[in-house]
């Protein structure tokens, strides 16, 4: 899916589920991780993460796409747009739209750097890497990257 065809569908939703046109832009946006979509106050765009329609598909993704025209539609109108405004609570139950974004799988694994104090024993665990010259172990003894 291109963000033509996200604008494109987005616009027919629009029309569908709350009979008034979407006039403004939709796109994807690769930086979104932990979020399905977000509407965006000043400028009335809407972007979404591209890992929900490639890993759900397109009637999750559809719900997600309600949910962010709900805050859109409620906001031009002058409505509560929030998420705690009991008229978005209507409105998203009303269109069907998702409250929540689906899970997406988890992140690479963190691999942890182990440091152990050569003087105590102490055993440290870091994801990045320690200047052992600058930093050491409570006690004042030196620390060694075990891995």
């Amino acid at each position: 899916m291109t963000n033509k065809d996200l604008q494109r569908l987005v616009e027919l939703l629009s029309v569908q589920h709350f009979g008034e046109s979407f006039k403004h832009y939709a796109y994807f946006n690769p930086r979104l991780k932990t979020t399905g979509g977000r509407y965006h106050l000043n400028s009335h765009d809407l972007d979404f993460n591209k890992l929900i329609f490639e890993c759900h598909g397109l009637e999750e993704f559809k719900k997600v796409i309600l949910h962010e025209l709900c805050h859109y539609h409620l906001h031009i109108k002058g409505a509560g747009y929030r998420h705690c405004d009991n008229d978005f609570k209507v409105l998203l139950k009303q269109t069907g739209g998702s409250r929540f974004a689906p899970t997406l799988p988890l992140k690479k694994e963190v691999r942890l750097k182990l440091y152990t104090c050569q003087q105590c024993g102490q055993l440290y665990k870091r994801q990045r890497y320690l200047n052992v010259k600058k930093f050491g172990c409570q006690c004042g003894g030196r620390l060694d990257l075990q891995n």
